[in-house]
């Protein structure tokens, strides 16, 4: 009997293959299809302070647009701040999650402050999640803002969500650090139960027909999971932090690859969105057929065992790669 299991965030999970944030989880039904599917467990989309400051902006605006016409009116409509506008729907939502699934239900977080991390990360462990996972989707534009001050602040958030809760975190990290092994390494001191590489920036495009700059949404193919690939093989036994590796997972071929470098699991978000739920089935099948024709018996048994610590030519995960990778292109235009 083949053994799937895994452990992420010191929970012990049938198997790596776990739904990243996504419009997936915005419907409890949709939920419960995942799980029916397959997911081990599920990250849900994310929670934006951002918005939430928004809708108090928006809710004052409302209130207090013409009452210098009607002086009146401000004795009996209520401040804005009387209203509890917040992250109550998505509180409701983890609640409604965690009654609907018996699978861990892993909140997703992206502050835009420091203290509001802290505490909406509160609310969100008062709430009953399993786990959280702080989206630090962050790119720095200011030009006197220096890359220190920007190491420092993930830092900072990281030590202020593991200050306010006791449930496990996991950090999502963009590759963009000049050097990501360190950045990972003071992640992991600060206290980070996990670290998701990689977030993927979503760039504008432009319409040239209305000339306006629009988001313009990719969803990832296969190649994507080189980047995670390579640094989880890095990381492997590195860290005492979980590695969970997205973007890129659309075959099983893809999350055995992220499985051997090291990876405890391997989310996915876009073979869902292009294939429908139900490809968890087909995944978490192709992953079994692979490791009986290759005689592995469990997933422990296979994590790590490519990685850069594990690996015979440790090269091969750097610069010698690159070297080797140029030479063979070479060869292929002189045969061409």
């Amino acid at each position: 009997m083949i053994d799937l299991s895994t452990h992420y965030l010191g929970m012990k999970l049938r198997t790596p293959l776990v739904p990243s944030a996504s419009p997936l989880s915005q419907e409890i039904g949709t939920i419960r299809r995942l799980e029916d599917a397959g997911a081990s467990a599920v990250v849900l989309y994310s929670l934006f302070e951002e918005q939430l400051r928004q809708e108090m902006v928006e809710l004052d605006h409302h209130l207090s647009a013409a009452t210098e016409s009607f002086p009146e009116s401000l004795s009996f409509f209520p401040h804005a701040s009387e209203f509890r506008l917040g992250p109550e729907g998505y509180l409701e939502h983890i609640r409604k999650a965690k009654e609907a699934v018996e699978i861990p239900v892993i909140a997703s977080l992206n502050g835009a402050t420091v203290s509001g991390w802290a505490k909406f990360a509160k609310e969100i462990e008062e709430a009953g999640a399993d786990a959280l996972e702080c989206n630090i989707y962050y790119v720095p534009t200011d030009t006197e803002l220096k890359g220190a001050d920007v190491e420092q602040l993930y830092v900072d958030i990281v030590w202020a969500v593991k200050s306010a809760v006791s449930i496990p975190v996991a950090v999502k990290l963009s590759p963009f650090f000049s050097n990501l092994a360190n950045m990972a390494k003071r992640l992991d001191d600060a206290g980070a139960d996990g670290l998701v590489l990689f977030n993927r920036f979503y760039q504008p495009d432009i319409d040239l027909d209305e000339l306006e700059v629009r988001p313009n949404v990719l969803l990832s193919t296969a190649q994507a999971l080189r980047l995670p690939l390579t640094w989880i093989g890095i990381l492997y036994g590195r860290l005492q932090a979980s590695l969970a590796a997205s973007s890129g997972v659309h075959e099983p071929q893809d999350a055995i690859k992220l499985l051997m470098v090291g990876a405890n699991v391997t989310m996915l978000c876009s073979s869902l969105l292009r294939n429908g739920v139900n490809h968890i089935r087909h995944l978490e099948r192709g992953i079994t057929e692979w490791m009986e024709q290759h005689e592995y018996e469990s997933v422990h048994q296979m994590q790590g065992s490519m990685s850069q610590k594990r690996c015979p030519d440790p090269s091969a995960f750097e610069r010698a790669q690159y070297m080797r990778a140029v030479k063979s292109l070479q060869q292929v235009l002189l045969r061409s």
